[in-house]
Parts: C-alpha cells; structure tokens; sequence
C-alpha cells in the first residue's frame, strides 16, 4: 500500500531567511516614505543665531533676550555667536554661502546689508539670498560726547568742525553704517568736514570716546552711558524726542532734514520651507512681548518695529531702492 506524499517541496532555512529579509527591507521603505517633518517636527535641535556684531553691543542684549524667550516656545536652544566685521555684513553673507536653508542657522540683518551693494563690490543679493523671517525694532541714534566735551550743543560742535575742518574725529560701526552715513549727510548739510573713524561694534566706539580718542560717538547704545553721567547727547537722528531724553532735540528740529532709525530683523539663506519660516516667526513674535525683551529694548531706547515674514521682505526691497538713490545723491563710495 502505497502512503500520500506531498509533493509541494519543504521551504529549506536559506530561503525563509531570504523571504525574512525581504519583508523587513518592506517594511523599511515604507517608513522611510514618511515625511520627515511628519516624524521630526522642527527644531529637534538647536538654532544658531548670529550676531554680526561683538558681545557687548547695543543688540547684543536685546537679541540674548529675544532667543531665551524664544527658546521656550520652541523647545531649543537658540544659541547666540558673535562674528563681527564689515559693519555687521560679512557674517549674513557668509551665512548665506554656506549654510542649509532647514532653520537651523539664521543671523541678525541690518540696514548696511541693504547699503552696501551700493557703495562696493559685494558676495552677496540681498534680495535674492536670504529668506526674511521677522523685523524686529529700529535703533535710535544719537550725536554723542563726553561730558566734558568743549561743545554744549550741535550748533557749538558744528562751528568748531567748520573752524578746524577734518580735526574733530567721530566713531561709528563700520564703513557704510547708518551711523556714518548719518554723519555724512550732517557734515554735507553744515558745510563742515569731519574725520570719520570705523569700528566693529559700539561698545568699542564708547570706549574710545570714553578714552578721548575720539570726539563724537554717532551710534546706537548709547542709553546706558548717558545714564553714567559719562556723556551728553547733542541730539538725536529719530523722528521725535525719546522719552527718556525729551530735552535733546532732533536733527530736524536743528534744521537738517535727517532721521535714522536703521531698521533691524532676523534673517536665513534663501530657500527655506515656509513652515519652518512660520515656526520661527511665531515664536519669536511671542518672543517680542517678553518683559526680559521689552527691558533690553527700553535700557537702549530701541523702538519696536514689527514685521511678518512678506512684508519684511517687501521693505527690504523698497529700501534697498531708496539706498540706491541716497548713496547716489550723496557721492558715497568704498571703492
């Protein structure tokens, strides 16, 4: 008597471990389908924000404020590196070189970024490689001297420049900066000629002003030192009087139909996910209404000047036209 056999030969051990690996390398490919962001929600690490100016400087403070509160609400560290030079330009082009466009490093932009396009060769669009996130304040100027300064008014110190023409030194951040350009434009106004000397950020512009190296500190950040008893303002380069300085008249109440603010914000390299763009600009929003943040914004005089993403990059474009004209106007070149 013949016994059924099954004829369906038996899977040998090589082969199940084959089918095993295959149904794994499955299942992989489909997880990796997942999108990322879907997995990972941005951050998952932390953010480098550079600052394009020395520790100790007039955005230094405020922007050390902002990334603490802002750090909160993104649940990472917002990590705050000092890379000065070129009047807070150099680190924001190099930014835009080199790094990934995920978020994850964005610098502080300022209004020279705008400027200096007109006035040199430059590695950098400033409309074309960076990706506008949020405006944030404008800083407020001032025609700063010590206290023991010969000159008890703008008009005093003017008279002196026209006496002495090029004898009387002034600091501000960097060739191109809104301070120098500012100074410029009151010296062309006056008839006057004044020696302009470059810095990389205010805090070393008030210390050569406190050494009397210089004469005249034409800046931003100069609230506490005022408050010192250090030094007097002459006037300020705003629209109106500060509240904290009401008898200092401004340049257009002497005559001379000039106002800086020199707007300020956050940037990144051009390209970036526009939810990303949204994530940081919400939180950094938040950010803004901060006590920490609003005592750094009024121990400086700062004034809140906030932009969302589109139109921070729609002012950046109208004044980057209007910069062109000026530099024009004013012959201004760093070639």
């Amino acid at each position: 008597m013949l016994k059924h056999c099954n004829t369906t030969p038996s899977a040998s051990p090589a082969l199940l471990g084959r089918r095993l690996l295959l149904a794994l390398a499955s299942v992989c490919t489909l997880m990796t389908a997942v999108p990322a962001n879907a997995a990972d929600p941005f951050p998952v690490r932390p953010i480098t924000l550079i600052l394009p100016f020395p520790a100790g400087g007039v955005s230094d403070g405020q922007l050390r404020a902002l990334a603490a509160a802002a750090s909160k609400d993104l649940g990472q560290p917002i990590i705050i590196v000092n890379r000065p030079g070129n009047g807070g330009t150099l680190a924001p082009a190099a930014m835009a070189r080199s790094s990934a466009p995920d978020g994850y490093t964005i610098a502080l932009a300022v209004r020279t970024l705008l400027r200096l396009p007109h006035l040199s060769k430059v590695n950098y669009d400033p409309l074309h490689d960076f990706t506008y996130i949020i405006g944030l304040s404008g800083f407020s100027f001032g025609i700063v001297v010590r206290d023991d300064a010969p000159w008890k008014t703008l008009k005093d110190m003017l008279d002196d420049a026209r006496a002495r023409p090029g004898a009387i030194a002034y600091g501000a951040t960097g060739r191109g900066s809104s301070g120098h350009v500012a100074m410029e434009r009151l010296a062309r106004a006056a008839g006057v000629r004044l020696n302009f000397v470059p810095y990389k950020g205010t805090a070393e512009v008030t210390n050569d002003l406190l050494g009397g190296h210089i004469g005249v500190y034409s800046d931003a950040g100069w609230g506490g030192v005022v408050e010192s008893g250090r030094v007097r303002v002459l006037a300020i380069m705003g629209e109106t009087r500060p509240k904290r300085w009401p008898q200092v008249p401004t340049l257009k109440e002497l005559g001379y139909d000039i106002v800086v603010t020199s707007p300020i914000g956050l940037i990144g390299p051009r390209g970036m996910d526009p939810a990303v763009v949204a994530r940081l600009h919400d939180a950094l929003r938040k950010a803004m209404s901060d006590p920490a943040y609003v005592r750094a914004m009024d121990q400086n005089d700062q004034i809140p000047e906030y932009l969302g993403s589109e139109a921070y990059a729609q002012s950046a474009a109208r004044e980057f036209a209007r910069e062109k004209v000026l530099m024009q106007e004013l012959g201004i070149t760093l070639e």
